[in-house]
């Protein structure tokens, strides 16, 4: 009979041969808001930060590679949003340069493979929202030359070209400049992101897109009607297409109770004509409402099911991890920081899930996706210039900015 020790000594093995990539982690906004970028100060080689995340506790996890959030808040907008953008790509790099000898800069699958054959951690980066971009296709453009590889198309506000899942809707999904962001992130390299969009926008990416999408951290919304989470028609078209959905820890994205409780806070800020989408007024609103309206708790066995559900949705080949660490304020128990990840794979592990299986989900279905978004990109690179569409053009909107 197999112990509780062998499972953890099987799950040290797996993570040691197919570490975890995660798809989604903001700690360089926490290092923006904490000490503005200064990491001595936010040391995360030395562990016991203020944090969820630190490189001790990463590999205590068994983590491989973290695509590190770019994110700006939607506050931010045009130039300035542009600009802030570079100033956390540049936080990315100077955390990479400082720990050398635990992190290496990645931005293809090869180079991911590259850092564990030198026992280190791939960290890459990713672009939450498209506001970041500017509505400029060059600006896009320019963010994969400096590394930044997925875009999530909106953030909690739409975008003058997108509909986000937690605005009012504007675009009805794309616009046609989105439809062409989408048609250039294929040719240039940058996987598209639906995390944050609106099942519209989802649906008409999916339709336009010639790679497959991911999902960097989203769960499904059969499981817990979030407006964040992925409906099943949409898993089942983003799986025929090859794509991946990175199941996230947000306990209100993963636990029923922790949904409900959320969709009753945003709408007491509506009566109060505080949108969701409102980002400093709507957290201050929370701060007000959670003294009289405890939150709920979220568990590992909620996450547990988002996970089993995707794959019996979509596909074995077509479910990750992108836990949102530092992203919130507080995780399900069992699934406090980066480093419970062999929680979570123990327990599907006692659910039926093979090594095989787990190997998967920890990296393989998501390095099989960065290959054939890298390998349809050098196809339509050989068959189209780089697009010099405007959304002023397409959609008679003027540039923010401009």
């Amino acid at each position: 009979m197999e112990t509780r020790s062998d499972t953890r000594s099987d799950i040290a093995a797996l993570l040691a041969a197919h570490p975890v990539i995660d798809g989604h982690n903001d700690l360089l906004w926490e290092a923006r808001e904490q000490v503005a970028y200064d990491f001595s100060r936010l040391d995360v080689g030395a562990g016991g930060t203020p944090t969820h995340t630190d490189l001790p506790r990463m590999r205590a996890g068994g983590m491989g590679a973290q695509f590190w959030s770019v994110y700006v808040p939607t506050r931010m907008t045009g130039d300035t949003a542009v600009s802030a953008t570079l100033e956390q790509v540049d936080a990315a790099r100077m955390l990479t340069r400082r720990h050398p000898d635990e992190l290496a800069w990645a931005t293809t699958a090869d180079e991911v493979e590259e850092a564990w054959a030198s026992d280190r951690i791939a960290s890459l980066a990713g672009a939450e929202g498209g506001h970041s971009i500017g509505s400029s296709l060059g600006t896009l453009r320019q963010l994969y030359a400096l590394g930044v590889r997925y875009l999530t198309l909106t953030h909690n506000a739409n975008t003058p070209w997108a509909d986000s899942a937690t605005d009012t809707p504007a675009a009805g999904g794309l616009t046609e400049f989105g439809r062409e962001v989408v048609r250039e992130m294929n040719r240039t390299g940058m996987m598209v992101d639906l995390s944050h969009v609106s099942p519209a926008t989802m649906r008409a990416a999916l339709d336009v897109s010639e790679a497959p999408v991911i999902f960097s951290h989203s769960s499904a919304r059969a499981v817990t009607d979030s407006p964040r989470n992925v409906p099943d028609d949409v898993l089942a078209s983003m799986a025929r297409g090859g794509g991946v959905c990175m199941v996230t820890f947000v306990p209100k994205f993963v636990n029923a109770a922790c949904a409900d409780a959320h969709r009753t806070l945003v709408e007491a800020a509506a009566a109060d004509g505080v949108r969701e989408a409102d980002g400093p007024a709507f957290a201050a609103h929370e701060a007000r409402w959670v003294q009289d309206h405890p939150h709920p708790t979220a568990t590992l066995d909620d996450v547990v099911a988002h996970c089993e559900h995707v794959r019996e949705v979509a596909g074995i080949d077509h479910v990750g991890l992108g836990g949102d660490y530092d992203g919130v304020e507080a995780l399900p128990t069992g699934l406090e920081d980066v480093s419970a990840y062999p929680a979570l794979l123990s327990a599907l592990a006692d659910r039926g899930w093979s090594t095989d299986d787990l190997a998967r989900l920890t990296c393989r279905n998501t390095l099989r996706v960065m290959r054939e978004v890298e390998a349809v990109a050098l196809d339509l690179q050989a068959e189209r210039e780089p697009s010099t569409a405007r959304i002023e053009d397409l959609d008679g909107t003027p540039r923010p900015g401009a």
